[in-house]
């Protein structure tokens, strides 16, 4: 896995290490990587939903409007957010994200699809001792705020 790894951040839960709530596959990390030199810096917006709008989707960043309604849950493969609608992240915020890439079309909005394969998000459930840190921490960035 990528994730915090990529940035040089250790992981657990003691003094100087960071839980991670969303990370990507090195597959994932793979074709994020292939999407930027194609398209630029882009984001990921997981809304909720039925059929593909379950799926976390990848646009350019800065052609998604986040909002109040969005929080940021974390950041990927260095720089790119990962946001999620904040009524999907209430059903989320006790799990550890996965995105992963697996053959596929998904939908025709988001930028893997003429790839032929397309995002998918896996989730484990935070250890006790996770959440508690979680617990811990200021609340996520919501879209509104000041840019970050």
């Amino acid at each position: 896995m990528t994730g915090s790894e990529a940035d040089g951040t250790k992981r657990g839960t003691g003094p100087g290490h960071e839980v991670v709530r969303v990370e990507l596959t090195d597959a994932a990390a793979a074709l994020v990587r292939a999407l930027v030199a194609v398209h630029g810096p882009v984001m990921f917006h997981q809304s909720g939903g039925c059929c593909d709008g379950s799926a976390p989707m990848c646009y350019p960043r800065g052609e998604f409007r986040v909002g109040a309604a969005d929080v940021l849950v974390g950041l990927v493969e260095r720089d790119t957010p990962f946001w999620m609608s904040a009524d999907q992240y209430a059903h989320w915020q006790h799990t550890r994200l996965t995105v992963d890439v697996v053959p596929g079309r998904g939908s025709g909005f988001s930028l893997e699809v003429p790839e032929g394969v397309r995002f998918l998000l896996r989730s484990r459930l935070f250890t006790d001792e996770e959440y508690a840190h979680l617990a811990g921490q200021p609340p996520l960035p919501r879209g509104d705020g000041p840019p970050g």
